[in-house]
This record gives structure tokens, C-alpha cells and sequence, in this order.
């Protein structure tokens, strides 16, 4: 590739055109994610540091690495590109609906007395724990409830099992949430927390690509998947709404970000309002 082509960015690497349309290319093929061309500074940051790291200098030699299929620099380059925007209680009327209207009205349903929900998207982890913390408060201990918490990017994941957070990031919850459900560090982890043990057991954490097959078997009660879609085009998220109905029980109950909507998008789901959906179809 020639120095002098079209678009080559000057600075610390090399970065043309069609260094930009490859990256676009590759990222939608592997993760969906749709990438216009306001990310190219976005995509020179994320993947500078992974130049860097392998001691390159153009992004031609790094598309060149990706599309002989280094397995493990794949994961890097996901991980690289995904944001993971997010904190505890996030959007908070889907939880305070989920405490006071529907746990309450699974309760009195479901006569087996289980439970399962997902965390499809659940980055660093303040998605399922708030669930959970939730969860734990409203329904009784002798039910067999699960989470289970999904995200693309291996890094936050393994951030995510840990549940070990600065003390700043729960500053946001209530001070007898923070009493119940956090462990404070001491000495060396001073200024950390750490999410009590029998919170991390309602939770499996696990990688999970959704535009690949789903292991899960069984069906869900309520599943978020929350400002993950925005990155997918229309067919793509026509396809996936379409697997999580497929995935849900007849009444689910699906909660998606303040910025996405299923209109146009999917029939399988009513609006009950404020971003939450019931499967009808």
C-alpha cells in the first residue's frame, strides 16, 4: 500500500482509506458492529495501542495480521472496538419496575417457582449485579432463580466475575444497598469493593458472541439487552429480536436501552412502555 494513498492519516501509524473500509469490514463480519466513517478517529485510538503493542507501523500490516486469522489478536481487535459504557442501576425505572411489578407478579405465577434471566450485553458487570441485587431483595431464597451474563469482550467479562470495583462506582447506590450487598477493601485494596459472594452466585458470567449459536437450552423469563443493538444494522437486529423470542417464554419480558425502539423492527414484542417489552408472538 502506497504511502501517499488517499486519506493516509499522518502521526504515529499509517492509516488510509481502505485500512478504514477493511476494519469496518472485518469488525461487522465478526461482531455486527456497523462502523461509519464519524469512527474513524474512534477506531485509530482503540487500535493504535494494539500497533503499538505488536511493534507496527500502518494499519495495513495490522489488517494483514487480522486476515490471516491470529485467533487470539481477533479477540484483542473485539475487545478493542466494543464500548462498555455503563454503571449500577443504570436506567433505573426498569428496575424499579422489576421490583415492584413484575417479580411480584412472577411470584405469584409461577407455580414451579424458577426463574431465569439474561444479561445479554453485560459489560463490566453493574447490569447483572443491580438485577441480582434486586432479585435478591424480592424474591424468597427457596426459588431456584439464575442469571446468566453475556458480553462480547473477554476483558470486561473477567472484570465482570471478579466484581471488585472502585469505590466511586457505587457512590451512585443507596448507602443501605451499599451496606447489604459490598464488602469494603482494606490496606492494600483500600478505596476498592467487593460484591459479597452470595450476590456472584446468582450470576454466571460468560463470553458470548450474539451473533453466534446460543449454548442456553431452556427458555428465559426477562432478558436485557441494553444499548447493544445501536451498533447493529436493521437486518441484523431484526434477526436477533427474532432469537431472543425465540429463546423467551411465551410472556417474557425483554428490556432494551433509552435509545433503541422495536419499531420497524420486530412484531414479536408490545411496548408496555419506557423501553420494556412483553413477547406476544
Amino acid at each position: 500500500m502506497e504511502a501517499g494513498e488517499a486519506g493516509a492519516r499522518t502521526g504515529d501509524f499509517e492509516f488510509t482509506d481502505r485500512d478504514f473500509r477493511f476494519i469496518a469490514r472485518f469488525i461487522g463480519e465478526h461482531a455486527g458492529i456497523v462502523l461509519s466513517d464519524a469512527k474513524r478517529d474512534l477506531v485509530y485510538g482503540r487500535l493504535q495501542r494494539r500497533l503499538r503493542a505488536l511493534g507496527l507501523r500502518r494499519f495495513s500490516d495490522y489488517c494483514e495480521l487480522l486476515e490471516q486469522g491470529d485467533g487470539e489478536e481477533l479477540e484483542h481487535f473485539v475487545n478493542a472496538l466494543t464500548t462498555n459504557l455503563t454503571s449500577f442501576f443504570r436506567e433505573p425505572h426498569h428496575f424499579e419496575y422489576l421490583q415492584k411489578d413484575l417479580l411480584p407478579r412472577l411470584l405469584r405465577e409461577r407455580s414451579e417457582r424458577r426463574l431465569r434471566i439474561w444479561s445479554a450485553g453485560c459489560s463490566t458487570g453493574e447490569e447483572p449485579y443491580s438485577i441480582a441485587m434486586v432479585v435478591a431483595e424480592t424474591v424468597p431464597e427457596d426459588w431456584d432463580v439464575r442469571i446468566l451474563a453475556t458480553d462480547l469482550d473477554t476483558n470486561v467479562v473477567a472484570t465482570a466475575a471478579a466484581g471488585r470495583y472502585g469505590a466511586d462506582r457505587v457512590e451512585g447506590i443507596s448507602e443501605a444497598r451499599r451496606r447489604r450487598w459490598f464488602l469494603r477493601g482494606k490496606g492494600a485494596n483500600q478505596g476498592m469493593v467487593r460484591v459479597r459472594p452470595e450476590l456472584q452466585e446468582l450470576i454466571r458470567f460468560r463470553p458470548l458472541n450474539l451473533l453466534d449459536p446460543w449454548p442456553m437450552r431452556g427458555a428465559f423469563d426477562i432478558i436485557f439487552c441494553r444499548n447493544v443493538v445501536i451498533y447493529f444494522d436493521k437486518s441484523t437486529q431484526r434477526v436477533l429480536f427474532d432469537r431472543f423470542a425465540g429463546q423467551m417464554r411465551p410472556d417474557g419480558h425483554l428490556f432494551i436501552g433509552h435509545s433503541e425502539t422495536l419499531h420497524k423492527v420486530s412484531e414479536r414484542f408490545q411496548l408496555l412502555g419506557n423501553t420494556i417489552y412483553r413477547r406476544v408472538g
